[in-house]
């Protein structure tokens, strides 16, 4: 393989859900690359389950602390992707996100763009966070990387495939990292509630108040429709298509 090849970045896309049509990665053209490194953007579309996910980079306002209280309260059980940065300055939120169950997944020590990366380089960004996590919680077990922003190579995929890492995309997403840009509650139950889809991976982020504020009425309306949130160590079948 050409090392351009090898080295060639993508940035994560998909064609979102609408009116009961699936999301697609089809024409994005990184679908035969992901296929081929085992990684996630969609489970079992036969089955309606759910999959929640969460970014946390940096803490801002005690907003992850409330999901942890909506995720209690409603018994779902989610994964947060942390970064060095959130097991440094937010220990005890780790070790209650493993308390309380949740799967914690690997963002990476210092949220570089991984695909410029050499490999040695992307698997010590990932056996830092692992160790600092494992020293903290005593919990050995990482098995999930979501790449910063969504960016991944061949060689990137390639090089935490062989660290034992399924990569975790999405498949419902919306604009809500800018902190600055909050829109309100209602804006983030419509958006995460119109793309509701069998298998879906649910991408948010813990820096946003209006994720905060409407995932206790995303959950029930969830529920009302038919579905039921599950581990992504319980995912079985993967679809790309």
């Amino acid at each position: 393989m050409q090392a351009a090849a090898w080295s060639k970045p993508y940035h994560f896309g998909f064609k979102k859900s609408k009116n009961g049509v699936l999301p697609s990665i089809a024409e994005e053209g990184f679908q035969p690359l992901m296929e081929k490194h085992g990684a996630v953007f969609l489970g079992d579309t036969a089955m309606k389950e759910l999959y929640l996910t969460f970014d946390n980079g940096y803490e801002k306002d005690g907003l992850t602390g409330k999901i942890l209280d909506v995720l209690k309260e409603k018994q779902v059980p989610a994964i947060f992707f942390i970064t060095g940065h959130y097991v440094k300055t937010e220990p005890e939120l780790v070790k209650r996100m493993t308390t309380e169950g949740h799967l914690v997944g690997n963002h990476s020590w210092s949220h570089p763009d991984m695909s410029t990366l050499p490999q040695e380089k992307v698997k010590q960004e990932l056996a830092d966070v692992k160790k600092a996590v494992a020293d903290l919680t005593g919990v050995q077990k990482m098995d999930y990387l979501r790449p910063p922003r969504g960016i991944f190579s061949d060689s990137m995929l390639a090089a935490s495939a062989s660290e034992g890492y399924r990569n975790i995309f999405w498949s419902i997403a919306y604009r809500d990292w800018d902190t600055s840009a909050q829109r309100g509650a209602d804006y983030a139950y419509q958006n995460v509630t119109t793309q509701l889809h069998p298998g879906a991976v649910i991408l948010l982020h813990s820096v946003s108040s209006d994720n905060a504020q409407a995932l206790g009425r995303i959950i029930d309306e969830a529920h009302k429709q038919g579905y039921t949130f599950k581990s992504l160590d319980q995912m079985g079948k993967r679809t790309y298509r």
